[in-house]
Parts: structure tokens; C-alpha cells; sequence
């Protein structure tokens, strides 16, 4: 008889099923519909972030710098096209932004070795405070006719689905395709499980460092360019808001090792699930703000030490690793 395994993924899971559950038969007007794609629409933007920060965590690193990434480069787009830039050169112009950022962050903690908790964190403030001091006019940044061609990323729905929910759903299937398909994505959960033995094998382990915090930053503009479609704005203060740690605690909750070289997709998707459910059901009962922020805080807090039990470091993998 196979020895039953019990992993985090699974406790996850069957945690969301029960919350869900109870909150359908417990709490009024939680199972209708219009609500359900509600809470998919509002958790959409914070899954493909986990998606990004996934991508990192699985190479043993961390990015605290990814809500500047999403509202910066994206708010830049919408200010650009404002100011009468066309749609491909200010496309361009923020892309090209994210592109250098990711580039730097990842020179800085592949080549330079900064720990990327301390890298990411001082990039993010940089970028942020580059936006609020020579980018925007105004802290909420408007949505400009000039770029309704892009608008349908993140209006309307498809098949009754709304289309921050398609994006995420896309962008969990490109993720997964290159994690499981691709020679990179095997080299980063190698680097993850084990940095000395991937470069001893001839990996080229600092330019797939540097190729994880570009994707990170990508992913982090095209969450941008999703949300401000769908709220018609930009409000660039989000990078002050505690967002990060809703990222971090979707990744973590859903079973990615932080000790690096387990998790994938599916397991950001559990955790958005887990927390938008967590969420929607808080905000129907009306609990205010800050005792969300105690809940998310005991919740981050629970998940790392069951973190800590099912992926524990041992000598080799805590040779190298700033979390």
C-alpha cells in the first residue's frame, strides 16, 4: 500500500473548499453569480502578480519591487498617450522601462550578489519615487480615449468570464508552458533546488537569475496595463499600499517553497483563490480594513511555518538564499 502523502498544496485546497463552502451555505448572497465573478475579477490582478513573484520565488529570490513595476511602467503608458505620444512609441517607452528595471535587478543579485530581498526593495522605492517625482502629474492617472485599442484587456468578458480573469487564465497557461516545456523554466527550478550544483553542471545559473526578475518586472507592467484598463485609471499610490504582502502570501499560502525549486502554477492559483475567498467573504460581513490586515498578517505568518515543516532547508539549501 502506497504511503499516504500530505503536501501543503493539498491542505490548501481542501481549506479553500471548506471556507468556500461554508461561506456559500452560511453567508447571504455569497454563492450568486454576479458576486463569484466579482471576487474572480478583483483577485484576477493579484494572481498574474503571483504569477510573476512565482517565477522568482522558484529561483530561491524574492521581488518586493513588483507593485512599483505594475503601476509605474503603466502609468508612464497612460501619461505618455496623454501628452499625444502614439500607442507604439509610448507602448515602447513603458515596456522598455520594465525591461531595464528587470535587467538591473537582476545584474544587481546574480552578478553584483546584493540579496535580492534588499535589491528589490531599494528598486522599488526607486522607481516609485522616479514616477512621483518626474513621470506623473497626478497620483490617479486617467485612462485615455487615444488607448481603447488596448481597453479589452481589461473590460467586458468573454463567455461571461471578465477579461482580467481571461488574462490571468492566459497568462497561468504561458507560465506553465514555460516552466514545465522550456529549458529555462528547468534551469530555474534547478538553480532553485540546488545553486552550487547547477553551475557545477554548466548551467548558465546568473543570466537565468537576471531572465527571472525580467519576467518578474514584465509581468508586472502587463498586470498594470490590465488593471488600469479595467478601473479606466491608474492610481499610482498603489505602489504605498500593502499589495506586496497580498502577493507574497498567495505564493506562499499555495505551497511554493521558499527554500526555492518547488511549486508551480497551479499552486498560485489555489492561493489566489484561497485569498480572493478569504476576501470577498470579509468584505460581505464588513470587516473593516485594518482587521483584514491582522487576518492576511496571522494568515502570511501560519502558511511560512507550515512552509518551514514541509519544505525545511537542510545544509545545501541553506548555503545560498535571502528568505
Amino acid at each position: 500500500m502506497k504511503k499516504f502523502h500530505v503536501s501543503q498544496q493539498g491542505i490548501v485546497f481542501v481549506l479553500f473548499v471548506i471556507m468556500f463552502a461554508g461561506f456559500a451555505l452560511f453567508l447571504r448572497g455569497f454563492a450568486q453569480v454576479d458576486n463569484l465573478l466579482t471576487l474572480l475579477q478583483n483577485v484576477a490582478i493579484l494572481g498574474i502578480l503571483g504569477l510573476g513573484m512565482s517565477v522568482v520565488v522558484i529561483g530561491r529570490g524574492i521581488d518586493i519591487s513588483m507593485i512599483a513595476a505594475l503601476a509605474v511602467p503603466s502609468g508612464l503608458l497612460l501619461q505618455l498617450m496623454q501628452n499625444g505620444m502614439s500607442v507604439p512609441s509610448a507602448c515602447a517607452v513603458a515596456i522598455g522601462l520594465s525591461l531595464v528595471f528587470g535587467l538591473v535587478n537582476g545584474w544587481l543579485i546574480a552578478y553584483a550578489e546584493v540579496p535580492s530581498l534588499f535589491t528589490t526593495l531599494a528598486s522599488g522605492l526607486f522607481l516609485a519615487g522616479c514616477g512621483q517625482a518626474f513621470f506623473f502629474q497626478l497620483e490617479v492617472v486617467q485612462w485615455p480615449a487615444s488607448l481603447d485599442a488596448l481597453a479589452w484587456m481589461g473590460r467586458g468578458s468573454f463567455a461571461g468570464v471578465p477579461m482580467p480573469v481571461v488574462m490571468f487564465g492566459l497568462s497561468a497557461a504561458a507560465l506553465a508552458l514555460f516552466l514545465k516545456r522550456m529549458r529555462a523554466g528547468a534551469f530555474i527550478y534547478a538553480i532553485g533546488d540546488n545553486p552550487f550544483g547547477a553551475r557545477a553542471a554548466g548551467l548558465p545559473t546568473r543570466p537565468i537569475m537576471v531572465l527571472q526578475y525580467v519576467m518578474a518586472a514584465l509581468i508586472g507592467v502587463f498586470a498594470g496595463i490590465v488593471m488600469a484598463a479595467s478601473v479606466n485609471s491608474m492610481p499610482t499610490r498603489i505602489y504605498n499600499s500593502t499589495m506586496i504582502y497580498d502577493v507574497v502570501l498567495v505564493v506562499v499560502l499555495g505551497g511554493i517553497g521558499l527554500s526555492g525549486g518547488r511549486g508551480g502554477v497551479l499552486n498560485v492559483i489555489i492561493g489566489t483563490l484561497l485569498i480572493g475567498t478569504m476576501l470577498n467573504g470579509m468584505t460581505i460581513l464588513d470587516v473593516s480594513y485594518s482587521v483584514q490586515n491582522i487576518v492576511k498578517g496571522v494568515v502570511l505568518l501560519v502558511a511560512i511555518l507550515v512552509d518551514s515543516i514541509f519544505n525545511p532547508r537542510n545544509e545545501e539549501t541553506a548555503q545560498q538564499g535571502d528568505i
